[in-house]
């Protein structure tokens, strides 16, 4: 089955562009388009999606917006915010919203594709060490973390979940996780599964924004 793919942005050419791109593409299918973020809310209630290509900076309701109330939804499509700078705040905005990714707009084509292909597969686009890069810069904007973490569940997660969403959070892929534990990639991937499960988070990135927000890693790499 086609991957169905919403892009949402006001400029028509850009659309126009995209949309060529995906077309030509046997396991994609643009099934929607939209000009700004309430119009592409609408177009949920009657098109099933898969993956959104989602602006950021559009009239009525904008892209961050859109996405928060989207990803709030069950069965929520999974959304890569198009942003025109790299790490700047409407991509910090669109990762606390719920967005598994952040790419720019003037991003190859195949390396675009690979994107969406990653988040429709339930991976996250932006590896969590650019995340982490992102939230030491604009961190600020979070509220203050204490050594105390305020998220309720994160107390369900054992000794060991603890020590790989840490080392998740700092940025390190399964395999180097599994190099610092002494464990097997497998058995890294089953915790950070684990972990997405009891803190009903989306993908890795959240991971990054949770530790991030309760005081579990601070800016600058440091961690409680």
């Amino acid at each position: 089955m086609a991957i169905r793919v919403m892009l949402v942005d006001d400029q028509v050419l850009l659309r126009t562009g995209f949309r060529m791109v995906l077309a030509a593409q046997p396991d994609m299918e643009v099934v929607a388009e939209a000009g700004d973020g309430a119009e592409a809310i609408e177009n949920l209630r009657s098109t099933a999606v898969d993956v959104v290509l989602m602006d950021v900076r559009m009239p009525r309701l904008d892209g961050v917006e859109a996405t928060r109330r989207m990803c709030a939804e069950p069965d929520a499509p999974k959304v890569l915010i198009l942003t025109t700078f790299d790490l700047d705040e409407y991509a910090f905005s669109g990762l606390k919203a719920g967005a598994s990714g952040f790419m720019l707009k003037d991003v190859p084509p195949a390396e675009l594709l690979a994107a969406i292909r990653s988040v429709h597969s339930g991976d996250a686009v932006v590896a969590p060490s650019t995340t982490r890069r992102l939230l030491d810069r604009f961190s600020p904007m979070l509220p203050s973390g204490n050594s105390e973490p305020q998220h309720k569940d994160i107390a369900r997660l054992t000794e060991r979940e603890r020590e790989v969403m840490l080392l998740v959070a700092q940025g390190l892929s399964n395999g180097e996780i599994a190099a610092r534990l002494v464990l097997s990639e497998a058995t890294v991937k089953t915790h950070v599964g684990r972990i997405l499960t009891k803190l009903s988070l989306r993908d890795r990135v959240q991971v990054v924004v949770l530790a991030y927000e309760t005081g579990l890693v601070r800016a600058g790499g440091g961690s409680v």
